[in-house]
């Protein structure tokens, strides 16, 4: 087990310089640092790697190895020096990138070999004292998985995992034809059609012109709440100078980071600069959230059967009820059709009632209704859809409107 947790340790450190350097590119308007960038990935993996401790799946001599790894990693990265990463909307792109490929990708031996005792079994030579895969090691096992997959090529997640695995090492050609091969078996999977975007672009000199924009698009349809095919449309559109859009897919993003996140903080820039250049006011400040304020968020989007049905400037109002007991709304947002589909975020200033409001429940019900009307209450025509029962404080929530009130 010892072999395959140092494994992703290595590939976690490694992918850093393969994946985060080449992926943010900008005008350098507004330079952040690598080492920022390298602190929040290592946290991250620390992260992760104490989920695993606690659910058991590594030893604590394991774990503790491991952490030592990447601490040691990290000390070196950041020792090095600072790098001028491009710029703000850049930085953003590669942060989600990181963030989203490089578990997925240290995972790849994994998938290689089969099982952690398999991975022990052919690296036992490697255990030295530097306890290091060599770059030959590493390739011999990509190769692996590959003749594996053309022998067996009804393997969608196999070809995932080795186009994320190229990727990673800077092989776009090879990684763009995995890709092709898995979403050929997985049409609608959003994340995977996110990443066959972004290795395109870098495969074809990092543009996301053409048919990565078309494969962002059909990721937006599959899951409008994917983050990194939001980052990615909305690169897409900066560099077009649409900055009002631009603006919309990264707020979207911002309904569902946790507000003090990285994610978050260097998504508000991104966010600002869009909409600084498109001639709207920045983003109000986070408000100081008191402890026990109460929030909600998600993204509430419409059928596409229902869609005929809908104008542009009709109603729509988001609203939470406790899922046991009086049916006042707790919090409700209003926006419009043409806002669908709708990133939101329910908190306690929504509240009708100041004795009533999210964080005085435990779980709630997010509903949306689409009303030709201006005021909330249901209507025979209204269009509507609500959530299962969630408890206050939850992100990622969907809402499909797809009944209509009769």
């Amino acid at each position: 087990m010892m072999v395959f947790v140092i494994i992703i340790a290595l590939l976690v450190t490694g992918a850093v310089l393969y994946v985060v350097l080449p992926l943010l590119r900008g005008s350098g308007r507004a330079a952040v640092s690598r080492n920022a960038v390298n602190v929040a990935v290592y946290q991250d993996q620390l992260g992760e790697l104490e989920n695993d401790l606690q659910a058991g799946t590594i030893a604590a001599h394991d774990y503790e190895k491991a952490r030592q790894e990447i601490e040691k990693r990290l000390l070196e990265d950041v020792s090095a020096g600072e790098q001028a990463l491009p710029s703000r909307r850049s930085g953003l792109v590669g942060a989600v990138a990181v963030a989203i490929s490089i578990p997925v990708c240290a995972l790849a031996l994994y998938w290689l070999v089969g099982t952690p005792e398999a991975v022990n079994s052919e690296l036992a030579s490697s255990e030295s004292a530097s306890q290091q895969l060599t770059p030959e090691q590493i390739e011999a096992m990509v190769g692996g998985l590959a003749a594996r997959l053309k022998e067996n090529p009804d393997n969608p997640d196999g070809w995932a995992t080795l186009a994320r695995t190229y990727s990673t090492l800077g092989k776009y050609t090879e990684a763009t034809a995995a890709y092709a091969e898995a979403t050929q078996r997985l049409p609608n999977d959003a994340q995977l059609l996110a990443d066959y975007a972004d290795a395109l672009g870098m495969a074809q000199g990092r543009r996301l012109r053409g048919e990565p924009e078309k494969l962002i698009a059909r990721a937006l349809v599959a899951d409008p709440t994917n983050i990194k095919a939001l980052a990615l449309a909305g690169t897409v559109a900066f560099d077009k100078k649409d900055y009002a859009t631009a603006a919309k897919h990264w707020e979207r993003i911002l309904a569902v980071a946790p507000a003090d996140s990285r994610l978050a903080q260097s998504l508000r820039a991104s966010v600002d600069e869009a909409r600084a250049l498109s001639g709207k006011p920045p983003l109000p400040k986070p408000s100081q959230v008191a402890k026990g304020t109460g929030t909600v968020s998600g993204v509430a989007k419409l059928s596409p059967q229902l869609a005929g049905k809908v104008s542009p400037t009709d109603t729509v109002f988001i609203f939470a009820r406790a899922a046991e007991g009086p049916r006042l709304p707790l919090a409700i947002l209003r926006k419009q059709a043409r806002d669908l589909p709708l990133a939101f975020v329910l908190d306690d200033s929504m509240a009708m009632n100041p004795e009533m409001k999210l964080s005085s429940v435990p779980r709630v019900i997010v509903s949306a209704r689409v009303s030709k009307k201006s005021d909330a209450t249901a209507r025979p025509g209204d269009l509507e859809g609500q959530s299962a029962p969630v408890s206050v404080g939850a992100q990622r929530v969907e809402i499909l409107i797809d009944s209509e009130v009769r």
